[in-house]
């Protein structure tokens, strides 16, 4: 992939003007004269190419007149690197081509020469780097910016020794049907300032984006490409395409309804999938990363097991084609599992999400979500946030978690610890006062708690859930005292609250990382 951040090609003053209410295309339609403008404005919000280290090829695109031929030539330092021919197509008016494989780096030049039998048009796009591109996606948590955070100040400041990332925002649009373009962006592909990473609340640059981007560069090593296209307050039905939704028997005519946030977007399904996903398609990504899951707490709750990897699946589909093929099949695909809120009435709408985030199984990557990774966030509750409980400031552990499942998932870094521990057996002791868990990894018992798992205690026809206080433990066991049921151990969860712990209090963590123990629900063999 390539992305540049250069405003100062001969369109940046007509772009500005030709964001409006109507895609590109139409434009290109409604005035002749912008003709050289049209052909190549996606070259700046979205398109450039992609590479990366496994030399994967590269899509360029953009619109023009049937009929002519568009010559793309990269540059460096005046030395060509390649040339490549495309024509345009008569029913899309759109031309692609595809680069040789390109080495992580930069600055190139990029030049697009459109050529018809009157004219002939040219266009340059400056300061081009190769790397990766990750698209991140969601609702409020991953809308906020690197203002609203903890030590915000700092972060903005330390953007300006990040050169070789670049970050692009996707206008808030909806649409009733599927987009070819993007009517707008926030945020052109640009290069992290304080004032581009704090622009104002909830707008850009995305923290969690920013962050994420960040410390997968200190990592690697070379550039990485940053797209933000998020919503507050928007289901994830918003962001699945009709094709997804009906897969999990959703159908078009529901309604979401409304959830109680101040942050409340568009809810009715698939118009951001359509405006703020489909343009985008053509790129090509090394992953996503989601935050999104708290207006399903209290609708569609329990189809999120179906949506949510329904949506990953198909966004992975639509992009591998979209790309002709240079997306990954299978992309990474990393999220967070929901964090916390404060609440008056009880219900378990948030742990319901959680373990529907996994598909049921409390861990991914899984058979149902292959290639998937995960950052717990239920430890960094956050009862004093300005902008509501709902959102925590801490967005640096959540990027970072994040980036840890990246560099083992989507990089292959082995050994690397990216997830907390999960038992792997559970058995009731012949004395059946105790119930032994065997965790897969080790953990560190940072503090005993008597309440965090609890067991459903059966008598009869009656089923109730009980607190299971914490005992001894080993390295990688631990014992629960479950003499209190006197009737039988049916089922165990850990962590099934909205609000689990205080901040990073939980008291089952792996010992050389920190990441907190997922929660789970599971039932007990008789």
């Amino acid at each position: 992939m390539g992305f540049s951040n250069s405003p100062h090609h001969e369109i940046t003053g007509l772009e500005k003007k030709m964001h409006g209410t109507m895609g590109y295309k139409e434009k290109y339609r409604k005035r002749e004269e912008l003709t050289m403008v049209l052909i190549f404005v996606l070259l700046h919000i979205l398109v450039i190419t992609w590479c990366c280290r496994k030399n994967q090829l590269s899509c360029v695109w953009g619109y023009g007149e049937v009929g002519g031929i568009v010559m793309v030539t990269l540059q460096q330092a005046q030395k060509t690197i390649m040339k490549k021919i495309a024509y345009v197509k008569e029913q899309s008016e759109t031309w692609i081509v595809v680069l040789d494989p390109m080495k992580p780096g930069g600055p190139y030049n990029m030049t697009a020469e459109h050529i018809t039998k009157k004219k002939i048009f040219s266009q340059t796009v400056y300061d081009v780097l190769f790397g990766d591109i990750w698209l991140c996606s969601g609702q409020s948590n991953m809308e906020m910016t690197v203002s609203q955070i903890f030590n915000a100040s700092e972060e903005e400041a330390r953007a300006v020794a990040y050169p070789f990332i670049r970050i692009l925002t996707v206008a808030l649009v909806e649409a009733k049907e599927e987009l070819e373009d993007l009517i707008s962006v926030d945020l052109p592909w640009s290069l992290p300032t304080p004032k581009n990473l704090g622009h104002g609340n909830f707008t850009y640059y995305s923290a969690v984006c920013w962050l994420f981007g960040r410390y997968l560069y200190d990592t690697l090593m070379y550039p990485i490409g940053l797209v933000s296209s998020s919503w507050s307050g928007t289901p994830i039905e918003a962001w699945s395409s009709w094709r997804s939704l009906q897969s999990c028997g959703v159908t078009m005519e529901e309604k979401q309804l409304c959830f109680p946030s101040l942050y409340n977007g568009p809810t009715d399904h698939s118009v951001l999938w359509n405006s703020m996903i489909h343009p985008l398609l053509n790129m090509t990504l090394k992953g996503v990363v989601w935050y999104q899951g708290e207006s399903n707490a209290y609708y569609n709750t329990d189809l999120y097991n179906c949506t949510f990897p329904a949506l990953i699946e198909d966004w992975r589909q639509a992009f591998h084609y979209g790309s002709l093929g240079q997306t990954q099949r299978l992309f990474p695909f990393g999220f967070v599992q929901l964090s916390t809120t404060t609440s008056k009435k009880k219900d378990d709408g948030f742990p319901r999400i959680r373990w529907h985030q996994t598909a049921d199984l409390g861990y991914v990557p899984n058979v149902r979500m292959p290639n998937t990774f995960m950052a717990v966030a239920m430890d960094l509750c956050d009862r004093d946030s300005p902008f509501g409980s709902i959102h925590p400031r801490d967005k640096q552990t959540v990027a970072y978690r994040l980036h840890l499942g990246a560099r083992a998932i989507a990089y292959g870094e082995k050994m690397l610890p990216y997830q907390g521990p999960l038992p792997e057996k559970i058995e009731l002791l012949a004395d059946e006062k105790f119930l032994k868990l065997y965790y897969e990894q080790k953990i560190q018992v940072q503090k005993l708690d008597d309440k965090i798992y609890e067991i459903l205690c059966c008598s009869g026809h009656q089923c109730k859930w009980i607190p299971a206080p914490m005992g001894n433990s080993s390295s990688q066991t631990l014992a629960l005292k479950v003499d209190s049921c006197h009737g039988t151990v049916t089922a165990l969860h850990y962590a099934w609250t909205t609000w689990p712990c205080e901040y990073k209090q939980c008291p089952i963590y792996n010992p050389s990382s920190t990441l907190p123990a997922p929660p789970f629900i599971t039932f007990i063999p008789s």
